[in-house]
């Protein structure tokens, strides 16, 4: 909750390189729409390898390892489990499931997260309950050596730090304090350094940051898994979140390394969704398609900078060559000429 106490003063300014990547994840939001109405057995393939990367990579980067030749059936099967390590994995699955399905009415509560860890950690006997003890997070070496990574918040004061994290979630989100994309990356380091449980909060963490972005409207980890991709940069989570919980407990932390990361990782996964299904799923006639509906969308006068931020996966030139078409046809009239011109479409009402 310390970052979030920092960000109710409401920062001015934040720093260039999240600025930069939160317009890049704007422009991407923009394009999800016209990705996601293209070729559906392509995206069913694409979500079903995201649920499998995420259930084993979220708990590998925890230690917990299951048999690669049995991992289908784990995840999207229904047989019997082997172990404790298939049953984690599993339960990592059916909190996935409950996400994608729920996620719009799924609140980031106390209720939610302690539901979460109780997916993950199966039954066990502290699943969905808070850690008993005090424990430090500690980094063991290949050589035995040992030192303490982190002080988290004592056992006793837990629930407390995490109500008044929610708390401030929502404050936050109603306020409008910062953006929502930089609104979750605090709340995935509070979360991390209040570390409410014995075992569990880094795959509890990943889950609640993909429902805090199914509510801010990034949708990408339904294709593509966060999880993999936190796994894939290991290294610099590690390093990021070690560096941002420097002086976290007095207020005096740099949450900025750490939320920087994860919009990183946000970028990267919408990046990849790109690659895998943009160029094949938006030839030339679903981005007419796009680009027409705009126009006719239009009421009086409009520009080709309006078409341009409705349809931001469609480059100007392919704009004007369908305005040209339209124009032909008579569909559209264009009143002046070069950038300042002004478009109308015949069946829109004017203003």
């Amino acid at each position: 909750m310390m970052t979030f106490r920092q960000f109710s003063a409401k920062p001015e300014a934040i720093p260039t390189s999240a600025s930069w990547y939160l317009a890049d994840l704007g422009e991407a939001r923009g394009k999800q729409e016209l990705f996601t109405r293209q070729t559906p057995q392509r995206l069913k393939v694409l979500r079903e390898y995201a649920l499998i990367e995420s259930a084993v990579s979220s708990n590998r980067i925890e230690g917990v390892e299951v048999d690669q030749a049995r991992v289908r059936t784990i995840v999207l099967g229904k047989s019997e489990l082997k172990d404790r390590d298939e049953e984690e994995v599993r339960g990592y699955r059916d909190a996935l499931k409950l996400i994608h399905e729920e996620g719009a009415g799924l609140p980031v509560s106390e209720e939610t997260i302690l539901r979460l860890h109780q997916f993950c950690r199966g039954q066990i006997w502290d699943a969905g309950k808070y850690k008993e003890k005090d424990g430090d997070i500690v980094e063991k070496y290949p050589d035995g050596k040992e030192r303490v990574r982190f002080k988290p918040v004592a056992a006793v004061r837990t629930a407390e730090s995490l109500r008044e994290l929610v708390g401030l979630w929502e404050k936050c989100r109603e306020e409008r304090w910062v953006h929502p994309l930089i609104a979750l990356a605090a709340f995935n380091l509070d979360f991390l350094c209040i570390h409410p449980f014995r075992d569990g909060n880094g795959r509890v963490s990943r889950l609640v940051l993909l429902l805090q972005s199914y509510h801010a409207g990034y949708e990408v980890g339904r294709y593509i898994s966060l999880e993999r991709l936190i796994e894939e940069n290991k290294d610099r989570y590690y390093e990021t979140l070690e560096e941002s919980s420097r002086g976290w407990h007095e207020g005096k932390h740099d949450p900025w390394p750490y939320i920087n990361y994860l919009l990183y990782i946000l970028k990267t996964a919408y990046r990849e969704f790109e690659d895998r299904i943009g160029q094949v799923a938006s030839p030339k006639g679903a981005k007419a398609e796009a680009v027409i509906s705009a126009i006719k969308k239009q009421s009086g006068e409009f520009r080709i900078m309006d078409i341009e931020r409705q349809c931001p996966g469609v480059g100007r030139e392919w704009i004007k060559v369908i305005l040209g078409k339209m124009k032909k046809s008579g569909e559209v009239t264009c009143l002046g000429k070069g950038p300042a011109a002004r478009w109308r479409y015949k069946g829109s009402t004017p203003k």
